[in-house]
């Protein structure tokens, strides 16, 4: 193997932690700016096509909460493929009719070399979103750059 396509092969792998396989960077140009909200890690295909058509079916526009007590909980895992780079930091805002802020929720200890972010949130009806709304969800920069977004209807 050329040193080049070495040194290709390591940052590709480099680019998403908690996933057990590297995205490609095609796959990863296919989905730059867009938050994919799904059940768990992001389904592998057989080549770069099918891994986004796979993506694609996984990506949820709808999830159904869990009542607890009094209020409502959702739980969710993400997968923002990020405009930039460079931040250690984002606020991950809930925008009602994609403008007035609802919630949000810190997220620390970012790589700032990576394109691609991974994890869990869990939120609740307390922390200011509300059942049977549709919010813009938006990855946030500490200087108010939004990353990643996606629309979310939380049922």
């Amino acid at each position: 193997m050329s040193r080049r396509m070495m040194c290709a092969a390591v940052l590709t792998l480099a680019v998403v932690s908690g996933t057990a396989w590297a995205l490609s960077n095609s796959v990863i140009s296919a989905f730059r700016g867009q938050l994919v909200i799904s059940n768990g890690d992001l389904p592998e295909g057989k080549n770069d096509r099918d891994t986004i058509s796979k993506i694609k079916v996984a990506n949820q526009k709808e999830l159904t909460g869990e009542q607890k007590g009094d209020v409502t909980s959702w739980y969710f895992h993400y997968t923002a493929f990020l405009t930039r780079g460079g931040s250690t930091t984002l606020k991950m805002e809930f925008l009602k009719d994609g403008k007035a802020l609802s919630a949000d929720k810190q997220l620390d200890s970012i790589d700032p070399k990576s394109s691609v972010l991974t994890g869990d949130i869990n939120i609740d009806e307390d922390e200011g979103v509300t059942k049977g709304k549709t919010y813009t969800v938006e990855l946030v920069t500490a200087g108010d750059q939004v990353v990643a977004k996606t629309t979310l209807t939380l049922k």
